[in-house]
C-alpha cells in the first residue's frame, strides 16, 4: 500500500505542533494544515464504475492530447479487498470499454454462464418454475467481482491513473461560497478512541479537484452527504435497499457444474418478505451461494444471517455443499429502489456514479454493467467540462442528460415496476404474478409506475406486533455462529481509534437510542447486523450514562464489514456510518486467495 508520504505533493502544508508536543493532545480539525494535491479529476471508490471512469478519461487523454492527472481514491488495503467473490456479469459496457478485452493478458472472465435456472423451494422441495427472461445468463460470465475489479484497476494504473488503496474519502471540499464541490478530504489517522492524537497522527490530505466522481457503492457516506446538502433526491423516492449474505465454498467435483447459475425464492423466509437466493459455479470448484431479503422486511426478530444459515440445510444445498469447504464469508447492501428512486446524479462540481446513484437491475440481480456505462458516460462529460477551465464549479448536467438517452435507463424503465409491486396492496403473492406478466408481456410498457413510498427503517413493525422468531441451531460445517464465519472476513479495525459507526453525542442520545430500539423494536440491530457490532446488554452495578433501564448499547466496531445495513435499517435512523482509518475493514480478496494457494 502506498504511504501518504509516496504521493507526488504539490505545496505540501503539515501541523505546526511537533510530534512529541501533540502526542495524545485533544484532536481539533480547525488548527490542522493539510496537504494538498491539485488533481483534474478525483474519483471516490475503486470499483466497477469508479475505474470504469478512470480508464475513459485516460483515453480521451489519449485521444486528444490533453493531459488530465487522475486519482482514485479506495479505502480498502487493496483494489477489491472489499468486494466479495462471485457475480454474473453481463459484458455489454466491457465490451464498450475495452473492445479487445479478450486479448488481454489476466483477464478474470474465463468461464461463460452455461445455463440458468429458477426454483421455488419450500422446506423440503425445490421446484422448478419459469425463467423471468431478465434473468438469462447467455452470453454472460460467472467470475470473481474482486479479481475482476483488481483487474481493472491494473489496467488503469498502466494508463496513468494514480490508484490510491488505503485512503478513505472522509469529506467533500466545499468552495468559498459554499455551493459547489472542489474535492475530497481524506481520513485523519492516528486518532484513539477519545480524538486525541497518538504518536502516529497524520491529518488527512486534500484532493483538490476540479472534478469529483462519487462512486462508493451503495449507502456511501460521502454521496449521503452530497445528497442532502445539495437536496438531490427532491424529485425521487426513497432510495431502498436488499441485503445480501454471501460465502464462497469450494465443492467436490461431482457435485461442480461450471458455469451453472441457479436462483430461488420461497425458503427459508415467510410469504410476507421479499427475498431470494443465488448460486453461481464458478472455475476452479468454487461456488458462490447467497441470500438477498429486502430490507423492507417488517419484523424485528428476522435474522438475514441466521436466515442463511438455514437456506444452507435445505435438501437442494445440502446437497451440493456437503463435502465441501467454505473459503470465504461476506454481507452488503444493494439498491433496490430502481428508477424511480435514482436521485439528480449531478452537483456542482461533480456527480454520482454506479450504486451510489442506484443503477442494479433487480430483476436481473445485476448492477456491474450498468456501473462501468455510468462511469464512462460520467468521464465524457467530466472531459468535456474540464476543457472549458471554468472558474465555477464543474457543471456536470451532461451526464445525467447523456445517462437518460442511454441502454441503462431504456434497461431500468423496463422493470421499474417489478420490485415496486411487492409493496403494494397486491402483496408477496400478487407481485411474484405481477412481475411474471410485466416480465412475459407488458416488459414495462404501461402508463403506470409504482411508487416507493417510505424508507425501509419505517417499514418496521414493532416487536409487540411481531411473533419472534425460533431460530434452529448452528450444524457446522453446513452452518455456523456468527463469530466463526466473521472470522473468514480478514476484517480488522485498529481497536483504539474513534468509533466510526456514530451515535448523536452525549448521553441523552444514547439513551433515546437504547429505549426506542430496546423497549419498542425488540433491539433490531442486534439481530440484524451480520458482523456482531451492536449488542444492547445487561448492565452490573450502578447504571452508566447513556443506558436504559439497566440495558446499555454496546459497539463493537472492529468487527465492522462495512456493509452499511445499520444506517439504513436502525427504526431511529440515528446511526451514521463513517469512513474508519484507511485500509481497515474486510480483506475479501485476501481471504479467498490464500485458500487457494494452499489447496492449489
Amino acid at each position: 500500500m502506498l504511504s501518504r508520504r509516496c504521493l507526488r505533493l504539490h505545496g505540501v502544508r503539515r501541523l505546526h505542533a511537533s510530534r512529541a508536543l501533540r502526542q495524545r493532545e485533544p484532536f481539533d480539525a480547525s488548527k490542522v494544515e493539510r496537504m494538498a494535491e491539485e488533481v483534474d479529476v478525483c474519483i471516490v471508490g475503486a470499483g466497477p464504475a469508479g475505474l470504469s471512469a478512470a480508464i475513459r478519461l485516460k483515453q480521451l487523454e489519449q485521444e486528444s492530447g490533453r493531459e488530465i492527472r487522475v486519482v482514485v481514491l479506495e479505502k480498502a488495503s487493496e483494489v477489491g479487498a472489499h468486494i466479495v467473490s462471485g457475480a454474473a456479469i453481463e459484458p455489454r459496457a466491457l465490451n464498450e470499454l475495452l473492445p479487445d478485452w479478450q486479448s488481454r493478458p489476466g483477464h478474470p472472465l474465463t468461464q461463460p454462464a452455461t445455463s440458468s435456472s429458477m426454483l421455488f423451494l419450500t422446506r423440503t422441495r425445490a421446484i422448478p418454475m419459469p425463467h423471468p427472461p431478465q434473468m438469462g445468463n447467455k452470453g454472460n460470465y460467472v467470475l470473481s467481482l474482486s479479481q475482476f475489479v483488481s483487474w481493472l484497476g491494473g489496467i488503469a494504473e498502466e494508463m496513468g491513473v494514480e490508484v490510491y488503496p488505503g485512503f478513505a474519502g472522509a469529506s467533500l471540499l466545499y468552495n468559498e461560497q459554499g455551493d459547489g464541490v472542489r474535492g475530497v478530504v481524506t481520513n485523519d489517522v492516528g486518532l484513539d478512541r477519545q480524538m486525541r492524537m497518538k504518536d502516529s497522527f497524520e491529518p488527512g490530505m486534500e484532493f483538490v479537484a476540479k472534478v469529483t466522481l462519487l462512486a462508493e457503492g451503495a449507502h456511501g457516506s460521502l454521496t449521503k452527504t452530497a445528497v442532502k446538502n445539495f437536496n438531490l433526491r427532491a424529485n425521487a423516492d426513497p432510495q431502498t435497499y436488499g441485503f445480501g449474505v454471501k460465502e464462497v465454498w469450494r465443492i467436490p467435483e461431482d457435485k461442480w457444474v461450471p458455469g451453472k447459475v441457479v436462483h430461488t425464492l420461497g425458503y427459508p423466509v415467510d410469504y410476507k418478505t421479499y427475498a431470494g437466493s443465488f448460486l453461481y459455479h464458478m472455475a476452479d470448484r468454487l461456488v458462490h451461494l447467497g441470500l438477498v431479503v429486502g430490507l423492507d422486511y417488517a419484523n424485528p426478530y428476522m435474522s438475514p444471517y441466521r436466515e442463511f444459515q438455514k437456506l444452507k440445510h435445505h435438501p437442494y444445498f445440502a446437497d451440493i455443499l456437503s463435502g465441501g469447504e467454505r473459503i470465504a464469508y461476506a454481507a452488503r447492501v444493494l439498491n433496490e429502489g430502481g428508477l424511480q428512486s435514482i436521485p439528480k446524479l449531478h452537483f456542482p462540481g461533480g456527480a454520482l456514479l454506479g450504486c451510489s446513484a442506484g443503477f442494479l437491475n433487480v430483476p436481473k440481480i445485476k448492477g456491474t454493467h450498468n456501473a462501468m456505462k455510468s462511469g464512462m458516460v460520467a468521464a465524457e462529460a467530466a472531459f468535456e467540462a474540464i476543457k472549458q477551465e471554468s472558474e465555477s464549479p464543474a457543471d456536470m448536467t451532461a451526464y445525467e442528460d447523456n445517462m437518460k438517452k442511454s441502454w441503462v435507463w431504456d434497461e431500468l424503465r423496463e422493470v421499474r415496476n417489478i420490485r415496486p409491486s411487492f409493496n403494494t396492496p397486491l402483496g408477496i403473492w400478487g407481485g411474484m404474478a405481477y412481475s411474471g406478466v410485466d416480465s412475459m408481456l407488458l416488459k414495462g410498457r404501461v402508463p403506470w409506475t409504482f411508487r416507493n413510498k417510505i424508507s425501509d427503517a419505517a417499514h418496521t413493525k414493532r416487536a409487540s406486533e411481531c411473533k419472534p422468531i425460533d431460530y434452529p441451531p448452528f450444524q457446522p460445517p453446513l452452518s455456523t455462529d456468527l463469530l466463526t464465519s466473521l472470522a473468514l472476513t480478514g476484517t480488522n479495525h485498529a481497536e483504539d481509534q474513534p468509533v466510526h459507526l456514530r451515535l448523536p453525542p452525549g448521553p441523552e442520545a444514547h439513551k433515546a437510542h437504547v429505549q426506542k430500539n430496546v423497549g419498542e423494536y425488540g433491539g433490531l440491530l442486534g439481530r440484524a447486523c451480520p458482523a456482531g457490532v451492536y449488542e444492547y446488554v445487561e448492565e452490573e452495578g450502578k447504571p452508566s450514562e447513556g443506558s436504559w433501564e439497566g440495558k446499555k448499547l454496546v459497539i463493537n466496531s472492529q468487527n465492522c464489514i462495512h456493509c452499511k445495513l445499520c444506517d439504513v435499517k436502525v427504526p431511529t435512523q440515528d446511526i451514521t456510518w463513517t469512513v474508519p482509518e484507511g485500509g481497515g475493514g474486510p480483506k475479501y480478496s485476501a481471504s479467498a486467495s490464500a485458500f487457494q494457494r494452499i489447496t492449489a
